[in-house]
């Protein structure tokens, strides 16, 4: 199965970030070397948080970006629809042939399908919050897979999430 695209994730990432660092202004620079991309990219998608309503950025020394809701208010589908440029999850090819009894029916047919998918992927980014994923985070490192943060993230989350 190929990625969608790549925004989704990596915002999601950046809120996750955000919402361990909750009392303090985190510049792009820090959040790229957790996601290990150029800042510029996501600074593109912070744009896109903010135009949202998801994040608050503060330009300048000292400046950086927070939350402007709590990570429980947040879903994956306000960030799926924050950072994705088209509404449709597929799309459908443009010119089947009309004379084709195929042809001249699969797009409705398809379309009803995909329709039906989008609203179902929809329905679970609808029930999954930063916070859940946050805290899903914190489980991960503390079973070890980056034992190193655990302590630094798990006071983190017992403060903020």
């Amino acid at each position: 199965m190929s990625a969608i695209s790549s925004r989704m994730a990596v915002a999601v990432h950046v809120l996750a970030y955000l919402a361990w660092r909750r009392d303090e202004p985190v510049t792009s620079e820090r959040m790229a070397g957790s996601v290990n991309t150029n800042a510029v990219v996501v600074r593109r998608i912070m744009g896109a948080l903010r135009n949202a309503g998801l994040v608050s950025v503060q330009p300048g020394v000292g400046g950086g970006a927070q939350l402007a809701r709590e990570p429980h208010d947040i879903t994956l589908l306000d960030v799926y629809r924050a950072v994705e440029e088209k509404e449709e999850l597929f799309a459908l090819h443009s010119q089947p042939c009309r004379h084709c009894d195929i042809g001249s029916n699969i797009r409705q047919v398809l379309q009803g399908v995909f329709c039906q998918a989008h609203h179902a992927m929809q329905g679970v980014l609808g029930q999954v919050t930063i916070a859940d994923v946050f805290r899903q985070v914190q489980q991960q490192v503390r079973g070890g897979a980056c034992a190193g943060a655990a302590d630094s993230l798990a006071a983190a989350g017992t403060q903020h999430a």
